[in-house]
């Protein structure tokens, strides 16, 4: 829930900027943190010295007169991203040692941090363990083990749930406004709070329109959800074959945690790690071949699929496997399942994120946003705590309460102006004990729970809303 701002008296160490650590600068800068990087690279410190309003410090994260520069007996989190996970551990040690009371390490290796490790993480001197791949393929699971691949999120406590589906050609939805949207279907409110338009995230007012191909995060009570499911054209199905492309870190792990609940086919590009991953997932197909290949697709039962995901170590591999898989589905005769199969595709540069979702994944995921997500929970507690990342689109959900006489307790939500339209959106508000959808001539009164959603640059301008 957002409390009070953060000020710049919240002063964080980040070590590494490459990946999360240039994408965690940017997101806490934004928010008001003060941000002190040690980066070895030359390259990154100039790149994020031309985008990111941080105090940058080239030099090595073992160099302990670089942690004297970066005065870190003042900190109060240190987040260390590097690249090495040895790096990364032992300079939450360091940390500890300069006073730093909360310290967040990212950590590839499973073998460390749990509480039967031979070194868990109170021993690190760790509070916070990122496992991104871990991170990537639960998120993965979770969605699979939901409604037809499409991403429902509880919020609200669950008397509010946030839908993203696409917008096809011949939903009712398609080339309509909004506002008409919400005069038609007036007896159960539901609000479109992100869109994912070519490359760019919207948070739409009510004179936009809805496209085909249009990826929209949808918003209602509930009760309301499966009246909203039938209208985007969402089915309820059990998920129980899925193909995934890459048997990495994420795609192994992934087959791993599917184990025994649904039909699993990997293809692996490599003929050795095939047969290695053979012998070690025994309940999923291992077949070698190249997954961005038509042919190889439609002889390991592509069309078959409910779910097709993709997750080597390459973005455009990636992306364009999706592209191609979803082609194949929908161009074949019978379409009738192919209308519920579902992309899903993991990027690992977060500018591809929105591109993904609109070009041919049903979902796109990424990485570093995940872990960037979890350090931003875990640094938010008092302060401002999301509820949900909206994947594929650069936009997330946040609880906050009106501070009295803040700024949108003084009009109804239709009259708000420059700070509403386009940047937030209020999906639903609590009153009386419950939860509901927000509407146009809402008026949210002090002290009062909303859910909001907005561009993850525009988190400033909902504290300036909410709080006064």
């Amino acid at each position: 829930m957002l409390g009070n701002k953060p000020t710049k008296s919240t002063n964080i160490l980040i070590l590494g900027l490459g990946g999360v650590g240039y994408y965690l600068a940017k997101r806490l800068v934004h928010e008001g943190y003060a941000i002190t990087a040690i980066e070895p690279d030359g390259k990154l410190v100039r790149h994020a010295d031309g985008n990111v309003d941080a105090r940058l410090i080239q030099g090595n994260a073992m160099s302990i007169e670089c942690w004297q520069e970066a005065d870190a007996g003042k900190m109060d989190y240190l987040i260390a991203v590097t690249n090495n996970d040895a790096v990364n551990m032992m300079s939450c040690q360091i940390g500890d040692r300069f006073g730093i009371l909360r310290k967040i390490a990212r950590v590839r290796s499973t073998e460390f941090g749990a509480k039967d490790s031979l070194l868990n993480a109170e021993d690190l001197k760790i509070d916070l363990i990122i496992h991104p791949e871990e991170l990537a393929a639960q998120e993965i699971f979770r969605l699979i083990k939901l409604r037809a691949g499409n991403d429902i999120i509880d919020v609200a406590d669950g008397q509010i749930q946030a839908l993203a589906t696409r917008i096809h050609e011949e939903s009712p939805l398609a080339y309509r406004k909004l506002k008409d949207i919400a005069v038609e279907y007036r007896d159960f409110p539901f609000r479109a709070v992100a869109i994912a338009r070519g490359i760019k995230t919207l948070i739409p007012g009510g004179d936009d329109e809805l496209l085909p191909q249009d990826q929209a995060f949808f918003m209602a009570n509930s009760k309301n959800l499966p009246r909203l499911m039938e209208i985007t054209g969402v089915k309820r199905q059990d998920q129980h074959r899925v193909m995934i492309i890459g048997g990495g870190l994420v795609g192994r792990r992934l087959a791993q945690l599917l184990d025994n609940t649904v039909e699993v086919r990997l293809i692996e590009k490599d003929e050795a790690y095939a047969e290695e991953l053979s012998f070690a997932l025994k309940n999923a197909e291992i077949l070698q071949g190249d997954g961005s290949d038509s042919d190889v697709l439609v002889a390991a039962g592509l069309l078959e699929m409910d779910t097709f995901i993709t997750a080597t170590g390459e973005n455009e591999t990636n992306i364009m496997s999706c592209v191609l898989a979803k082609h194949l589905m929908t161009s074949q005769e019978d379409s009738a399942h192919s209308k519920h199969s579902r992309c899903i595709s993991l990027v690992n540069k977060e500018d591809y994120v929105v591109l993904a979702a609109t070009m041919g994944s049903d979902l796109a995921l990424n990485k570093k946003i995940l872990a960037s997500n979890e350090i931003l929970k875990f640094i938010r507690r008092g302060e401002l705590l999301s509820v949900a990342h909206l994947h594929g689109f650069d936009a997330e959900m946040v609880e906050i309460v009106a501070a009295p006489d803040s700024p949108i307790t003084r009009k109804p939500l239709s009259k708000l102006g420059a700070y509403y339209n386009g940047r937030i959106m209020i999906g639903g508000i609590h009153r009386d004990g419950v939860w509901h959808v927000a509407v146009g001539d809402t008026h949210i009164q002090n002290n009062e729970r909303a859910i909001v959603a907005c561009m993850s640059q525009h988190l400033k301008d909902v504290q300036k809303l909410f709080l006064a």
